[in-house]
């Protein structure tokens, strides 16, 4: 598939649709607390959304035959769950770290980002993989200009991440973000033989840096979504859709 660079038109609308989303993460983030049920977050997303016009991008999405329908609104993974965790009946715990993933559909758009929380007081091991995690998505922010090329950003997360020695998870990552939630090209988080597309204006992606604090694999559970690490270590990632804008700095379209 091609690359769908977007209109100024466009992202302006990409622009509120990303807005819809940092603020629910926002007000999502102050909720956080021992005890807090995650059904508690899946029906506040569907009153808020509903309250601002929005569609809930990831309910019943499903990107292909393997996958049946995504059964809820947001995604809500814990400790060792990476990605892709559907709510359930289940209390938040002091010490847990929490990761909050959320697509909101505005006038036929997509934003998309994620954001990772401690809840209560979290181990300094906790605290170092949130705080490299989300550093390694600023280094690709900062590295997403025009005339650069995508490698120049999977080389920036990995440089931040690296050092760590944390594990960086394959097989997920960022994508293209528009009228569909994914969208080419695909942004793994580390280099690639290849320097990859040239970063033009009106190009869309989100970056989404997937760390580990044991062994990088993974694998999927039995609800055929939620992605834990094999290991059972801990996980955390963060994630902003921006936009490639002519002669400088990209522009975050999910902050509040």
């Amino acid at each position: 598939m091609p690359i769908k660079l977007k209109s100024d038109d466009e992202i302006a609308i990409l622009r509120e649709a990303g807005r819809i989303v940092a603020n629910t993460l926002a007000q999502i983030r102050e909720m956080v607390r021992p005890g807090l049920n995650l059904l508690e977050i899946e029906k506040f997303v569907r009153e808020e959304f509903k309250r601002v016009g929005a569609k809930e991008t990831f309910l019943n999405y499903s990107p292909g035959p393997k996958y049946p329908p995504y059964p809820s609104n947001i995604c809500i993974s814990v400790n060792e769950q990476l990605v892709h965790g559907i709510p359930v009946d289940r209390e938040l715990q002091e010490g847990d770290i929490v990761t909050f993933d959320l697509g909101a559909t505005y006038r036929g758009y997509v934003g998309d980002a994620a954001i990772t929380v401690g809840v209560g007081k979290v181990s300094p091991l906790a605290q170092r993989l949130m705080d490299v995690t989300e550093a390694s998505l600023w280094a690709g922010i900062r590295a997403a200009r025009p005339g650069s090329h995508l490698n120049d950003v999977r080389g920036a997360i990995e440089d931040t991440i690296r050092p760590s020695g944390f594990g960086i998870v394959k097989g997920y990552g960022g994508h293209g973000v528009g009228r569909d939630m994914h969208e080419e090209p695909h942004v793994e988080n580390f280099r690639q033989r290849f320097r990859g597309p040239e970063l033009r204006p009106g190009l869309v992606i989100a970056l989404e840096p997937m760390v580990t604090a044991g062994g990088p694999e993974v694998g999927e559970g039995p609800d055929g979504w939620t992605v834990t690490t094999k290991d059972g270590s801990l996980c955390c990632h963060f994630e902003h859709t921006i936009a490639i804008r002519p002669g400088g700095e990209a522009e975050v379209l999910t902050l509040p």
